[in-house]
């Protein structure tokens, strides 16, 4: 099976492959979570899985996912009998888990990605105690510029660093590849904000064992 993508790297779709097959399930996910989705259906030969990816900047407008995810719900009925939501709530304060339960497909549980790919329950534990940490991906570090740094403007005004970070004490990189380069990036991505620096080596976390559950 061959993926491509679009030119914003935001769409995946098939080439040459016909989506009528019987048995398919539509993903509809975030585009933060594209690289490790593929991931995992290479790894498990998860073929039954079909993948659409929304862009992820919409991340900066929380409540503008709902709508997307119903729109590709509906771009894609006459193709799917099953669809399958790859976000969390991501911060739409329950109104995306409202829409699938109206639009009639699961999504994934917990808070946001960070949580998934820390393990829910773990999570939940340290959440208790690490209010104060800032959480990068892996895609997040590769896009730290474009999605943090440049929408926040702190690339025109630094001084507002203190305004969007004075309460945070640590950055918590949630490594999902065990990568040198990266783990130097997010380092950096930690001195830039000002921030002491943890890395944990997650994985695919949550994300592997309910995506193991959709078919």
């Amino acid at each position: 099976m061959t993926l491509i993508a679009s030119p914003d790297d935001t769409i995946l779709t098939e080439r040459g492959i016909s989506l009528t097959q019987n048995g398919k399930i539509l993903l509809i996910a975030c585009g933060a979570l594209a690289h490790e989705i593929l991931a995992l259906k290479q790894i498990n030969g998860w073929d039954h899985l079909d993948l659409q990816c929304l862009p992820a900047k919409l991340h900066l407008w929380p409540n503008r996912i709902p709508a997307a995810v119903e729109a590709a719900v509906i771009n894609h009925r006459n193709r799917y009998d099953r669809f399958f939501v790859v976000y969390a709530d991501c911060g739409t304060g329950g109104l995306l888990q409202a829409k699938c339960a109206e639009l009639g497909v699961e999504m994934i549980a917990g808070p946001h990605c960070y949580s998934f790919f820390e393990g829910t329950a773990i999570f939940a534990q340290k959440a208790k105690t690490e209010f104060t940490a800032f959480y990068l991906t892996d895609f997040l570090v590769r896009q730290f510029d474009t999605l943090i740094w440049r929408p926040l403007g702190l690339d025109r005004r630094p001084e507002l660093r203190a305004m969007y970070f004075g309460n945070y004490t640590k950055l918590v990189y949630q490594a999902q590849l065990n990568d040198p380069a990266l783990d130097t990036k997010a380092r950096k991505c930690a001195d830039r904000l000002g921030l002491t620096y943890e890395r944990r080596l997650t994985g695919y976390g949550d994300l592997a064992t309910v995506l193991a559950t959709v078919g």
